[in-house]
Parts: C-alpha cells; sequence; structure tokens
C-alpha cells in the first residue's frame, strides 16, 4: 500500500494522480475515472507501473470548468462536445 503525500507536497506538484485531484478538488473517485475514460479529463502514462499522471493546474482547471457547465446546465454529453470536439 502506497503512502500518501502531505497535501502541501500535492499543492506544489506537477504532476497528480486521480486520488490526489479527489483530494485537491472534492470530486468523487468515480466521477473523475469517468471523466478521464470519456477523454475529457487528459492524463500521461508513466511507463514502468503504468500509473496515470494529471498535470496538476490544467487538470484541476479543467474540472472547475465542467463542474461550472454542470451548474448552468449543460449536460455531460454537451460538455465533452465542447472539450472533444473531435469525438
Amino acid at each position: 500500500m502506497s503512502r500518501q503525500r502531505r497535501l502541501e507536497v500535492i499543492e506544489a506538484a506537477e504532476y497528480v494522480t486521480i486520488g490526489e485531484l479527489v483530494r485537491l478538488t472534492g470530486a468523487r473517485y468515480s466521477t473523475l475515472k469517468y471523466y478521464t475514460e470519456e477523454g475529457m479529463l487528459p492524463f500521461e502514462q508513466e511507463e514502468e507501473n503504468l500509473t496515470r499522471r494529471y498535470k496538476r493546474t490544467a487538470a484541476i482547471m479543467r474540472i472547475e470548468y465542467i463542474k461550472q457547465m454542470k451548474q448552468n446546465g449543460y449536460s455531460i454529453s454537451q460538455i465533452k462536445k465542447m472539450l472533444c470536439p473531435e469525438t
């Protein structure tokens, strides 16, 4: 079992895990996993242990944008089309 990084370390890191994004944004793990699988939340794959890493600042901004769009009445399908027009 891995040890959790301290919040101060996470807040200063360039890359974070999905679990750390949960801590930073208050979003549910299953929600962020869904956004990732749908291509709405970009990540980089670390080769050696296949860990998905998210650019902290960009991921937080993307999650906040999605939350705002949902509050404005957009469906996930509509938001996905705005974020990923090629799909």
